[in-house]
């Protein structure tokens, strides 16, 4: 049972080696079924017998990296009573994971390869909330709902490092996030429009 067990892990370990080795070279939507195989030294069968599709593979990979993340981003508050969403240094871990795989998490965040990763991505966040975190004080309305804002917003802060290529360091946007938790954005004023 245990060298059955561990040869499916090692299996599924080399299925998500060959997705990431080809994902790297070209469009996820052109992989075959084959190829992946082929690259894992294995076939089609085996392939089947552990994912139903490629797409399945990838989500799996996405799960592994995410799985990591929690670790780290747990690892931030581990010990403490409370502490505090304007102190950077409880979310550099999370940044510098993220900037240490630039690849997968853009394949992930970005939400292009595969529909619904960016939801996967902010559950996996969300539920490390839900579970592990409390407000220190009561709020008047319902905690998921800011527990869901704040989520999605940290999406955003992602998407944009990606699309500006990772140009500021973990520190930076851990900086970034803590300033944006310290102020409310007051009151906004309107653009005045250039007459042409």
């Amino acid at each position: 049972m245990v060298k059955a067990d561990r040869r499916i892990v090692r299996t599924r370990n080399n299925l998500k080696r060959a997705m990431l080795e080809l994902v790297k070279k070209k469009e996820f939507k052109d992989i075959s079924i084959t190829e992946i195989a082929e690259v894992a030294k294995c076939n089609r069968v085996t392939f089947y017998s552990h994912y139903d599709t490629s797409s399945q593979l990838l989500e799996d990979v996405f799960r592994d990296y995410l799985d990591q993340l929690t670790t780290n981003f747990k690892q931030s508050f581990a010990g403490k009573k409370t502490f505090s969403l304007s102190d950077p240094s409880r979310t550099i871990s999370l940044f510098t994971f993220i900037h240490d795989n630039p690849f997968i998490f853009s394949l992930m965040l970005m939400g292009e390869v595969i529909p619904g990763s960016q939801n996967i991505f902010c559950e996996t966040i969300a539920n490390i909330s839900r579970e592990e975190l409390d407000l220190k004080e009561e709020i008047w309305f319902d905690t998921e709902a800011l527990n869901l804002y704040e989520t999605y917003a940290l999406l955003g802060l992602f998407i944009y490092w990606i699309k500006t290529d990772f140009q500021s360091t973990p520190e930076e946007m851990a900086e970034r996030l803590a300033y944006i938790y310290s102020r409310t954005l007051g009151e906004i004023k309107v653009k005045e429009k250039e007459e042409r």
